[in-house]
Order: structure tokens, then C-alpha cells, then sequence
């Protein structure tokens, strides 16, 4: 379900991020659903525990998931990774704006974005 590429420029709590981001808008975790345990994602992609517990703080932070101490980390049933439909649609759309504004601001054109991010593709 999750994973990581080291190759990857981006983070890996950013890439921890993302892949559970998009396992909870697939249908892959509900809400309610524990998380592996930090130690036990940490030797599942053999990657650092204390970026594994960054990711978890900062999908906290995003209101993706709950942290109850003692328990484990749980998907929460409401917040952004929750949307469907046209509200989620809505939301992309909104982010392309900022990446494109963005992009725009520091010189690069509509294709080059395009060409970048097809580039990062697995």
C-alpha cells in the first residue's frame, strides 16, 4: 500500500504523505483504519523511523489522521483527504492554480510543468 522511492527528490514523509493521501481517496483505508506502527512502516520501507513519525505529525496536522496515544495512529472520518466527487475535483483545481501561479513566478511555462511532472511518473 505504501511506498517510497529513494531515488525520488521528494521527501520521504512528503512521499509517505501522498501514498496515504491517495490510498484514503481510493477507498484503500477508511476511516476508523489503525496505521502500521511507526517501527513497523519504518522496517516495512526501510527508511528512518523518525520520518515515518514526521509523516504521521504532519498528516495530524492536515486533519488526515488521528493520533491517540498508547493506541496508534487512525484514519479520521472527515477533513480533506475525505472529498469525493465534484468538492475533490474542486480541490485539484485549486491546487494546479497555486502550482501553475507558482511556476509561472519563477519563469516556467505551462508545458515545462507538464514535461516535469510526467518526468516523475513511476
Amino acid at each position: 500500500m505504501l511506498q517510497v522511492d529513494l531515488a525520488d527528490p521528494t521527501p520521504v514523509p512528503a512521499q509517505i504523505e501522498r501514498s496515504l493521501r491517495a490510498a484514503v481517496a481510493d477507498g484503500v483505508l477508511q476511516p476508523g483504519d489503525a496505521l502500521p506502527t511507526t517501527r513497523q512502516l519504518s522496517v516495512q520501507l526501510r527508511v528512518n523511523a523518525n520520518l515515518i513519525a514526521q509523516a504521521y505529525r504532519d498528516l495530524e496536522r492536515a486533519g488526515l489522521v488521528e493520533l491517540r496515544p498508547g493506541m496508534g495512529v487512525y484514519v479520521r472520518d472527515a477533513g480533506p483527504a475525505a472529498l469525493h466527487g465534484a468538492e475533490r475535483e474542486a480541490r485539484l483545481a485549486e491546487a494546479e492554480d497555486r502550482l501553475l501561479s507558482e511556476a509561472a513566478s519563477l519563469g516556467f511555462s505551462l508545458d515545462e510543468v507538464i514535461i516535469h511532472l510526467d518526468s516523475r511518473r513511476g
